[in-house]
């Protein structure tokens, strides 16, 4: 059985988040301080060579993505991704308000590395008490001085799911209307008021301050080779244990389930796990021995970065679900580009005409044409996911489809 191993989750439950004191006699800041003796070229290159991967949707390269930003810009900013705006997603919310400083710290080495002095944490609108607690943990990190000339402000979201795309969320901090920016020009040449930046989100961040400490080879040697060190999993749904978790990821979906999760509540069959939140895949019983690290989850049509496992027994009607997604995924599409205003629309119009016995074969695949297209032309990655629930559970539960079609 795989254990728990805790780099981002290390201080959870062991120190007083709303105590800057407690978090300095961990260690804290000596990342910093360590990174802020090298040379930005060499701090770049380190956090390159550890395979430090975004723990968002897309999982590039963490060091790499820094390298864009012009060694010469005279002006750049770094930016936190703290949306979570994906229903049935907390991770980020529970790394924040266990540990606020560590993320503090991860973004101020990023500052370093791309000589930014100015950084933004820009929250979902519905997490007011966490800007609260980041607040304070910002007042005491600028009363004890360990941020140096870094400063750090938070910027609350309205609501809007699509800013959890990273030029949406430039956008929204700018005061416009949050919608996602055609690339190129990408964020580390002109991001936030048209200068270089860099977008990443918690978790990535709360990883730097370790992989400073104790080096790349050692984050390198932790979990799966192109995907390494660990991953924050929140389990939910029909398991005996919800809980949070943080694993190397080699860890295998059944382990999360049947292990940390205790396996499915009240004795009944598994039917499916959502992975990576509402445009996550559905994974059946056959694919549980796939491990969490990014690529294997992609290869099987599951997304990792939101990090929500969620369960479901044999009781439920994978339709009616996939209809409900489809219906958010409807109300949330901001409408800039036609493939995905057009293509969550009529998804979800005939998801509903399934799911009242009122659809016909011809449906089902008038949806998958529609579904793969929209993976390709959607203006962003939001948008790209979105049919992934229904691309999934038509190819692994097209029998669940099938038993709802108007038989004429």
């Amino acid at each position: 059985m795989t254990e728990e191993q805790r780099i981002v989750l290390r201080n959870a439950d062991n120190i007083d988040p709303e105590k800057i004191e407690d978090y300095l006699q961990t260690g804290g800041y000596q990342g910093l301080e360590k990174a802020r003796s090298m040379s930005r070229a060499d701090l770049i290159a380190e956090i390159k060579k550890s395979n430090l991967r975004g723990r968002g949707g897309a999982a590039f390269n963490c060091g790499l993505k820094w390298s864009f930003v012009p060694a010469d810009a005279k002006v750049t900013y770094v930016v936190c991704n703290f949306d979570e705006g994906e229903p049935g997603t907390y991770k980020d919310r529970i790394i924040v308000q266990k540990d606020p400083q560590q993320l503090l710290e991860g973004m101020a080495i990023c500052g370093h590395a791309v000589n930014a002095k100015q950084g933004y944490i820009y929250c979902r609108g519905e997490y007011p008490y966490v800007v609260d607690l980041l607040n304070r943990a910002i007042d005491q990190a600028r009363s004890k001085g360990v941020l140096g000339d870094f400063s750090i402000e938070v910027r609350m979201g309205g609501g809007a799911y699509v800013c959890g795309e990273e030029s949406a969320l430039i956008e929204s901090i700018e005061g416009h209307r949050g919608e996602p920016r055609f690339k190129p020009p990408f964020p580390g040449v002109s991001g936030l008021w048209g200068k270089p930046t860099v977008v990443n989100n918690v978790e990535t961040f709360a990883n730097l301050p370790q992989i400073v400490l104790n080096g790349a080879e050692w984050f390198a040697a932790i979990g799966a080779p192109k995907y390494p060190g660990t991953k924050v999993l929140t389990l939910t749904g029909d398991v005996e244990n919800r809980v949070f978790i943080e694993v190397p990821t080699t860890a295998t979906l059944r382990e999360v389930i049947f292990d940390f999760g205790g396996g499915v509540k009240n004795g009944s069959k598994f039917k499916a796990v959502q992975v990576g939140g509402t445009s996550g895949g559905f994974i059946p019983e056959l694919l549980l021995d796939t491990s969490i690290d990014f690529d294997s989850m992609r290869s099987i049509g599951a997304t990792l970065g939101t990090g929500a496992v969620f369960v479901m027994d044999e009781t439920r009607d994978i339709v009616d679900i996939v209809r409900r997604i489809a219906e958010f995924f409807k109300d949330e599409s901001c409408g800039k580009c036609n493939p995905c205003r057009e293509g969550t629309f009529r998804c979800c119009e005939i998801m509903t005409r399934i799911n009242k016995g009122k659809g016909t074969a011809q449906d089902i695949d008038n949806m998958t044409r529609l579904g793969k297209v929209m993976e390709r032309v959607c203006l962003c990655g939001l948008g790209q996911a979105s049919p992934s629930p229904i691309l999934t559970t038509l190819q692994y539960f097209k029998h669940e489809y099938e038993r709802k079609l108007l038989i004429s």
